[in-house]
């Protein structure tokens, strides 16, 4: 961005609201008063804060946080995931088609938004309890208020398996191959858990690296914190492990169908960090 003379101007020209248009979308600056000292700097142009507020609201910016992404992740890998997975849907016809993951929630407090009026705070008991759950799910897209949980000790190879018992508890029909999808982590490529899932008659589908993105399971782990966790205190571990397996075994078969907009396969590749 250079000035284009020496002068100063009340307003951007087209061509100079252009060029700040791309810029700011190229690059994140922290505050109105930034984007101020920019526009002066540039140009020789001066804005008040609510001047400059309503030219960044006109001409659609908006104040928030960027989203975070992990720094490994193959935007190439995902999009070819994407494409094998809407096969996979094809081709499995009836079979059904798993996600698989771990959680691991904690009792300590979870302070989370909520609407307050103005003026006013609104206070919550809170505990640092380090006392947490190890809980393995799987989410079937199709009926996501069958979810498949439990909870074990450690989550590891051995545990994976018997998950898979637990699976197949809900999917009985060992006839028809059940299609699970999972991460990297090394207790899922474990010798054992390939084995048993054989036996199963479970094909597991990998998830590229770094993808959480591409696991809907995970946007289920954040309704059970909003339904659970966030904003509430636990006077034991008892009353909070309680909770936890109601959301799962209650209110999650209640509030399944309005779930679907939030808990989907609309697959999006992760953008590359700027």
């Amino acid at each position: 961005l250079k000035p284009d003379n020496g002068g100063s101007q009340s307003h951007l020209s087209e061509t100079q609201t252009q060029e700040l248009i791309a810029y700011l979308t190229a690059n994140l600056l922290p505050t109105t008063q930034a984007v101020i000292h920019l526009v002066k700097e540039a140009w020789n142009i001066s804005y008040t804060v609510p001047g400059m507020n309503k030219w960044l609201h006109h001409n659609g910016f908006s104040y928030k946080k960027p989203c975070g992404v992990p720094h490994k992740f193959d935007a190439e890998k995902q999009r070819q995931f994407i494409e094998y997975y809407e096969n996979l849907k094809v081709t499995a016809k009836d079979e059904p088609i798993l996600f698989l993951d771990a959680v691991h929630p904690t009792q300590g407090t979870k302070l989370g938004y909520g609407w307050m009026r103005k003026g006013e705070k609104k206070t919550v008991k809170t505990t640092g309890s380090r006392t947490r759950l190890n809980l393995l799910g799987a989410l079937n897209l199709n009926a996501i208020g069958r979810t498949v949980f439990q909870e074990y000790q450690t989550i590891n190879d051995y545990n994976i398996c018997c998950f898979f018992n637990e699976i197949r508890k809900s999917y009985p029909d060992y006839h028809q191959k059940i299609h699970l999808i999972v991460d990297g982590a090394g207790y899922n490529k474990a010798h054992l858990v390939k084995e048993w899932a054989y036996v199963s008659n479970i094909e597991l589908h990998y998830l590229p690296p770094y993808s959480p993105n591409l696991n809907p399971i995970e946007r289920l782990w954040k309704v059970m914190n909003e339904q659970v966790r966030n904003n509430r205190y636990f006077a034991d571990k008892h009353e909070f492990r309680d909770k936890v397996f109601k959301f799962f075994t209650t209110t999650l078969p209640d509030i399944a169908d309005s779930l679907t907009s939030r808990i989907n396969d609309h697959f999006q590749v992760l953008k590359t960090a700027f």
